[in-house]
């Protein structure tokens, strides 16, 4: 009796454990959009910016009209607002960073761009965005650039005081400066 209730056991164990084990290896597909981050300087250990964002597609659609809408709120890329973390004390206009955690949301327009920096962090798109929360803003010029790219792009060049950010989608290109 203690035996078979002891094999009814082990075999119970042994059931549960290898529907754990099929569950486990079923793996979501690739994101539409998926996540990607950012970091200046790219290579080494002594990073003083990363921002991680998620990388929407052009897919036919058009920047500035049904993507990163004109004069509209945007969470600068896809699904969760964009997060910019400063690892030093940076300058960002005439207002100064300080070390942590960012959102970083965008107001596009067809000539500039407006840059926000907030406290608000963790928010699914702009949701949970308050005005009050902005630590600084700088409107930037928006350029054309020759080549169109098909996911909205964020890479980082240094710059003789810091480093500029640069921002692409489709043709739209906009330079972020940011000062160490």
């Amino acid at each position: 009796m203690k035996t078979s209730r002891l094999l009814s056991t082990i075999a119970f164990a042994f059931m549960m454990l290898v529907s754990f084990n099929v569950d486990a290896q079923k793996f979501s597909g690739l994101d539409k959009s998926p996540l990607d981050l950012a970091a200046f300087p790219n290579r080494g250990a002594d990073k003083k910016i990363k921002v991680f964002y998620s990388r929407p597609q052009l897919k036919g659609r058009t920047v500035g009209k049904e993507l990163a809408t004109y004069g509209e709120l945007w969470r600068t890329g896809a699904n969760d607002a964009t997060q910019i973390q400063f690892l030093s004390d940076a300058k960002f206009g005439d207002k100064t960073i300080k070390t942590g955690a960012y959102s970083l949301f965008t107001i596009p327009g067809e000539k500039e761009w407006t840059i926000i920096l907030s406290s608000d962090v963790d928010n699914w798109a702009t949701r949970g965005y308050k005005e009050s929360n902005e630590v600084a803003r700088i409107t930037v010029p928006a350029t054309k650039g020759t080549e169109s790219l098909e996911a909205f792009s964020i890479t980082f060049e240094e710059s003789k005081t810091g480093t500029i950010m640069h921002m692409g989608w489709d043709t739209v290109r906009v330079a972020v400066p940011f000062t160490f």
